[in-house]
């Protein structure tokens, strides 16, 4: 007997710098980050969405508007990234343990996010939001296209089916995870960080985004001297 389930297609947005003297609420998507959405929507294309949701930020929204174009997205606040604290002031050498340290294992819930946000914080308001998606049941295919930490969040709650933060899934700039999930909650992860544009993460670097994070960081603060 098969049992009835919905999809998600989970993205992360596609590819922005975040150091380019704007706040990171309002960071655009760079041409790089054009081709992985228009690539990702390549991928979906004879893929039917009920509904698109994002975070709203800027980001999120651009990215979902190349993906499923005849959708104007719906935001949702709640799923935002994870806020970072005021790097300003801080150590560099500081900043470097931070973000090499923040998406690392099973991280703990009192962890904070480059001295912001706890994961704790994090989950209080990102599980609550997806399970009010959840209990909508108007919708069969839902698009979610949201951000590298909320996306680690959603993923740990698939798979464990707990209040975890599993922080070793790498999600590439504009890439697609696919889950399944019945009505008792019961989920299936059928891919994670598929990446259209290089579907065999071959020509990607092997860095973590937060050590490219880092790099863009050093290279922000050279730029200003």
């Amino acid at each position: 007997m098969t049992t009835a389930r919905r999809r998600l297609y989970l993205m992360r947005h596609a590819q922005v710098r975040y150091f380019e003297g704007v706040h990171p609420h309002d960071v655009l998507l760079t041409e790089e980050g054009r081709r992985q959405a228009e690539a990702a929507a390549a991928a979906l294309a004879h893929v039917r969405f009920d509904r698109v949701v994002t975070s709203g930020l800027t980001r999120t929204e651009d990215t979902a508007r190349l993906v499923a174009p005849t959708f104007d997205p719906e935001p949702s606040p709640e799923l935002r990234e994870i806020e970072s604290g005021d790097l300003r002031g801080v150590a560099p050498e500081v900043v470097q343990e931070m973000m090499a340290t923040a998406f690392r294992g099973v991280v703990p819930l009192d962890t904070q996010f480059l001295g912001g946000e706890t994961v704790g914080q994090l989950l209080d308001r990102v599980l609550p939001a997806v399970d009010e998606l959840l209990a909508d049941e108007t919708w069969d295919v839902l698009l979610l296209v949201l951000h590298g930490g909320v996306n680690r969040a959603i993923l740990s709650r698939a798979l464990t089916g707990e209040r975890a933060f599993l922080g070793g899934f790498e999600q590439s700039p504009g890439c697609i995870n696919v889950l399944d999930v019945d009505v008792d909650g019961n989920w299936i992860v059928r891919a994670v960080n598929e990446t259209p544009y290089d579907a065999a993460h071959a020509r990607a670097s092997r860095a973590t985004t937060m050590e490219q994070l880092w790099d863009e960081y050093l290279a922000s603060r050279d730029r200003r001297g």
